[in-house]
């Protein structure tokens, strides 16, 4: 028979009897008067604070509760009441939006959640469970009922850092400084909107609670971030009942969520594209001439000097307008090709989907009924199709309709053979960012484009080079960071690291950085510890990129650095990048990783944005200000200890070392210790 515990007894000899203590009573008494108190606080706190927080929908992990005060949907952990991320929906229908949005209308099914709101729009959701990696995720569709509902759902940004979504001209890392007004989420061309959104982008958001958001790329969207406060989206139109559709991952941590969307958004078996780029360096060769003849002697003399200062597997690498120079010109440049003075370089030439108004090719195919070789809008009155016409590059052109299969061949052709003219090694494509018009197909613009074009550049060659992308990181090819100014703040120099980590969070890992000193400004750099600075970042990344020569500086030390680094680049960098392809082959593991990987519930590493890693085993952390000889390094990971690769001296992880030594000519770099 169960028998209740006795409460302790109180011994005390017959004789002498225990004194009774008065202050025994008075505490007791106090103690109950607590008790009651805080029993009434709870109650209070239950019934009249917490009143207008109702649980939607919960896993056996996480959970939605729906605030009423905030208008907001909140993604909680159910262990630790841990706030994943807040979503203000704004004002739909009655004010006393929380009675109705808890009648869910799915309660035969455990997993979902549905409802309607006033007439306005219907809310459904959908929970997924990975129990294996401890992991829930929520569906959600808001769909319109009628025109002019506002669906404008605000992120909220406190205590979360996000990471993600697209680039912008002053790339930082994390997103929460960045201030971009709501605005189509396409890709454009930041010389022509410096406020928009750059060449690579995605609909994917990652944040520092272990939270992952993406949103339907079926859908378009308006996203602006208001610096600091949030992150908002809504539908393009208002004007035709559109859903708003996003998803909702919760997670262990953030290195967590991140391999489980990387491992779902792999829609094809991997490939790893031309790695023999890695072993070359870049040179773009800036030519201010209309000349043909011009251009090929400044060629002659480039090449030249390359070999006089003995740069071996160098690309020269040339823009839209010389080669279109090259090609003009009368006589057979593959002739040239064969001189010994450059006969070991390999030559990049650009070619755009835009074709000048004026270029006989584009008359010819008005004249020959080929209008719907661009892209065209239907005319109200006769049904004809008339060209739209966009600026690029200082001129009025026209964009190919890459959804058309005969412009499409047309254009292989074209490429195919004048490229082979001018016996081209690699073959940039760009012109994928920027869109004509919104009133256009979406499959004729923005990321559907950038798809399209990303499919065409596989089929001109392993060797095709693009420029923009948008779902596009499964595609086998390298693509060309957004170009800098040549400048100390995050439009320049600071803004490389965050690009790194922009790019590789989103699956493109694969890229060639910015020309050393900017590409923004048509003439050589003169700053040369900004070159050196410079220099020194872009070593660690897969192709080093120049437009300013090393021996165009007075200070002969600044090319033989230049070769060192080259060297360095060629032995210790390019075999850590082939080892690590191979890992994110098999694993999607980026190669360029935050400090965050190593240490995901460390929030010092959430705001890192001068350091990276190259897999789990090398840190490098670059000097980005203008005079300095040291700076603050922060070491990742508890339980990990850590490598000086230049002095071999040895540091544990969770260490910030303070003004550490980073002359010059040296860049820190760690190597992680193996036990």
């Amino acid at each position: 028979m169960w028998k209740p515990c006795p409460y302790p007894g109180v011994s005390w000899d017959s004789e002498h009897r225990a004194e009774p203590d008065p202050w025994k009573g008075t505490a007791a008494c106090i103690a109950m008067g607590l008790l009651f108190v805080m029993t009434i606080g709870l109650i209070y706190w239950q019934v009249v604070d917490q009143s207008h927080k109702h649980w939607v929908l919960q896993g056996r992990f996480t959970g939605i509760f729906w605030d009423s005060k905030k208008h907001s949907l909140v993604f909680q952990t159910l262990s630790e009441d841990k706030t994943a991320v807040e979503v203000s929906v704004g004002q739909v229908g009655d004010p006393d939006l929380h009675v109705r949005f808890a009648r869910n209308r799915c309660w035969l099914n455990s997993s979902g959640f549905c409802t309607e709101w006033d007439g306005q729009l219907e809310v459904k959701m959908v929970l997924e469970q990975d129990e294996l990696l401890h992991m829930e995720c929520y569906n959600i569709t808001w769909m319109p009922l009628h025109c002019h509902v506002d669906m404008r759902h605000c992120f909220y940004m406190e205590n979360i850092f996000w990471y993600g979504g697209a680039g912008v001209q002053a790339q930082k890392w994390p997103i929460n400084t960045v201030n971009i007004p709501l605005q189509p989420f396409t890709v454009s061309d930041l010389r022509l909107n410096p406020s928009g959104y750059g060449s690579v982008l995605d609909h994917q958001f990652f944040g520092s609670t272990g939270v992952a958001v993406l949103f339907s790329p079926d859908v378009p969207l308006n996203v602006g971030i208001d610096s600091t406060l949030k992150l908002c989206v809504e539908p393009q139109h208002i004007l035709v009942t559109q859903p708003l559709q996003y998803r909702v991952c919760v997670g262990r941590n953030l290195r967590a969520v991140h391999q489980k969307i990387a491992h779902e958004c792999r829609h094809r078996p991997p490939q790893l594209p031309n790695l023999g780029i890695l072993r070359s360096s870049l040179w773009k060769l800036v030519v201010n001439t209309d000349s043909g003849a011009r251009l090929e002697k400044k060629l002659r003399t480039f090449a030249k000097q390359l070999k006089r200062h003995q740069l071996n597997e160098v690309i020269i690498s040339l823009d839209e307008h010389s080669t279109s120079l090259l090609l003009k010109m009368d006589h057979s440049y593959s002739h040239a090709r064969n001189l010994p003075l450059i006969r070991h370089l390999n030559i990049s030439v650009t070619f755009t989907p835009y074709v000048s108004v004026n270029n006989q090719q584009f008359q010819m195919s008005l004249q020959e009924g080929n209008e719907a070789f661009w892209l065209s809008r239907l005319t109200t009155t006769q049904g004809h199709l008339v060209p739209l016409m966009s600026p690029w590059k200082g001129d009025i052109c026209v964009k190919l309709n890459i959804s058309n299969p005969a412009a499409v061949r047309w254009f292989l052709e074209q490429v195919g053979t004048e490229s082979a003219q001018l016996d081209a090694e690699y073959i940039i494509l760009e012109g994928g960012e920027g869109s004509l018009s919104d009133g256009l197909p979406e499959v004729q613009v923005g990321q559907e484009y950038i798809t399209l074009l990303a499919g065409l550049a596989m089929r001109v060659g392993r060797t095709a080079i693009v420029t923009s992308g948008s779902r596009t990181s499964d595609v086998p090819l390298f693509i060309m960071m957004s170009p800098l100014q040549g400048s100390w703040g995050y439009t320049g120099i600071k803004g490389i690291i965050p690009s790194i980590l922009h790019y590789s969070i989103l699956g493109y890992n694969f890229f060639i950085s910015d020309a050393i000193g900017g590409s923004l400004v048509d003439h050589m750099i003169s700053d040369e510890e900004l070159f050196i600075r410079w220099l020194e970042i872009v070593s660690f990344l897969p192709v080093i990129s120049f437009q300013t020569p090393p021996w165009s500086f007075s200070e002969y030390w600044v090319l033989n650095l230049t070769k060192s680094y080259l060297s360095l680049h060629h032995d210790f960098v390019v075999p850590l990048l082939l080892k690590y392809a191979h890992e994110w082959k098999e694993t999607t593991n980026p190669i360029y990783r935050p400090l965050w990987w190593i240490s995901p519930e460390d929030p010092f590493t959430f705001t890192i944005d001068d350091e990276f890693l190259i897999g789990s085993e090398v840190l490098v952390a670059p000097v980005t200000d203008q005079g300095k000889v040291e700076r603050n390094i922060y070491l990742p990971g508890d339980g990990i200890q850590w490598r000086d690769r230049w002095n071999g001296q040895v540091f544990d992880g969770g260490t910030l070392l303070r003004s550490y030594s980073v002359r010059l000519e040296k860049v820190a770099v760690f190597l992680r210790i193996q036990s």
